[in-house]
């Protein structure tokens, strides 16, 4: 399970011992694996009620029967670039937190308006627009919460109309 957060902070607690904060530009990855519980609640007092706005994935392992476990990596200096960050993977050649997947890969970019970035090729991708809005070449302008499906396909610009966080999963594989 990847945990993003978009705006606020997160508190998280679980059976295996850990607890913490997670705000904005801190993948956390939880393994479930062979069991584990765990809570999440908005940080903020309920008297502030700050407002936090999570993407929480979840992808399937490689194998079953893993043991629990968790990691969480500060990814504020890279995304600061504006370029497409790679921010969670299980493929070798790739950066970002370690998932028990080597078929798939997160990418994150931070734009301003104006500025681009190209999608991985892939033969399955997703893209999302997180918070702001952009231009997806050949299809159209995507607003906060809109996605993009592609198969076999991968070089096509995404332009930022408004500041925007853009999710882009890489996948190699189908899922059984």
């Amino acid at each position: 399970i990847l945990t993003w957060i978009l705006e606020g902070t997160l508190a998280h607690t679980d059976s295996e011992g850990h607890s913490g904060l997670i705000r904005p530009g801190l993948i956390q990855r939880m393994s479930a694996g062979t069991g584990i519980r765990h809570t999440e609640r908005n940080a903020s007092s309920l008297t502030s009620r700050d407002k936090l706005r999570v993407v929480q994935m979840w992808i399937p392992p490689d194998a079953d029967g893993r043991v629990p476990s968790y990691d969480e990596l500060d990814m504020r200096d890279e995304l600061a670039s504006g370029e497409l960050v790679c921010v969670a993977s299980g493929m070798p050649s790739r950066s970002g937190i370690h998932i028990g997947n080597r078929f798939a890969a997160l990418h994150v970019a931070r734009l301003p308006p104006g500025q681009s970035i190209t999608v991985p090729d892939a033969p399955f991708g997703h893209v999302f627009v997180a918070d702001g809005s952009a231009m997806f070449e050949d299809i159209g302008e995507l607003a906060q919460g809109d996605a993009v499906r592609l198969t076999s396909t991968g070089g096509h610009r995404v332009t930022a109309s408004t500041a925007s966080e853009i999710m882009i999963w890489e996948m190699h594989a189908t899922f059984a």
